[in-house]
């Protein structure tokens, strides 16, 4: 499940799909519900982004 979890495509998906949504929560959701959606999407999102950029270094090998 981790090398799944760690392929570039999903963590891609990951960092995009809920970096819209938590763009998008706040003008959704009205409220506290609103603004802790945006916040829990953008920390998911942040941590894809991280792992894209850890995947990055060069002389990095990913199975």
């Amino acid at each position: 499940m981790k090398s799944l979890l760690s392929a570039p495509p999903v963590l891609w998906f990951l960092f995009l799909f809920n970096l819209v949504v938590a763009v998008a929560a706040p003008f959704v959701v009205d409220g506290a519900q609103g603004v802790m959606t945006a916040v829990g999407m953008g920390v998911v999102s942040l941590g894809a982004g991280v792992g894209l950029l850890r995947g990055q270094r060069p002389g990095h090998r990913t199975a």
